[in-house]
């Protein structure tokens, strides 16, 4: 099984020296339940960096990327809580970006994530898509311990709306262009992925550009729309 819908919103953040455990038990208290409540979320995961920064990745599988600039969804960001007001002034190095699933491979969930947020060397999504798929994607989700491999397309302009959330965030948010997601059954499994079907050398044969930003991280909590229920 792949990734549940056709859109995703992936966030990656730092948070302010000892605000840690605040963030943590907000989402999973509040800020997880409350968005798999919003229609057309389906699950969410939040990960903990092992390598890499910044210290959290955490995204959230909807229907559709509809789903994420919905009525009902921008509501719920232009009405934090008192609790979230708190904590997202806490956030740092924020990349936050709405993303068309391309291409899910794989069957259930890892317990660790690699990110790889891409360049592609192309212009064309269909052609880089095509050239991820044959160079890089079909042959890492057969690697050993490899449980799913998920590449997905930013949607810059949906990713850059303002709402009362993004204003509470120092800074600016990244966004990234296209991001490359490979779960597994430990970290062991991703490094050596990382030497092999993963490596710079091949995804710059399937067109992207060097300087890919990684980042290795433990799965800490997840929470599906059924669950929520």
């Amino acid at each position: 099984m792949g990734l549940l819908g056709t859109g995703v919103l992936a966030i990656w953040n730092g948070i302010a020296p000892g605000a840690d455990a605040d963030f943590a038990a907000w989402h999973v208290r509040e800020h997880i339940p409350e968005r798999i409540a919003v229609p057309g979320f389906l699950r969410a995961r939040r990960y903990a960096a092992i390598e890499g920064e910044p210290a959290y990745f955490n995204f959230y599988e909807t229907t559709s990327p509809d789903v994420l600039v919905s009525a009902a969804y921008v509501a719920r960001l232009n009405d934090p809580t008192p609790w979230t007001r708190r904590i997202v002034a806490q956030f740092r190095d924020t990349s936050r970006t709405v993303c068309d699933v391309a291409l899910s491979l794989g069957r259930g969930e890892g317990g660790v994530i690699e990110t790889i947020r891409l360049q592609p060397a192309t212009p064309d999504p269909a052609e880089y898509r095509v050239a991820m798929e044959r160079g890089v994607l079909r042959a890492l989700v057969a690697a050993p311990g490899i449980t799913g491999v998920h590449l997905l397309q930013g949607r810059p302009g949906d990713s850059a709306g303002g709402t009362v959330e993004k204003a509470l965030r120092s800074g600016t948010d990244a966004i990234a262009d296209w991001i490359l997601l490979v779960e597994a059954v430990d970290a062991a499994c991703l490094r050596a992925a990382r030497e092999e079907a993963s490596s710079d050398g091949l995804l710059a044969r399937a067109q992207t550009r060097q300087g890919c930003r990684r980042g290795l991280y433990a799965l800490q909590f997840g929470l599906t729309a059924g669950e929520q229920r």
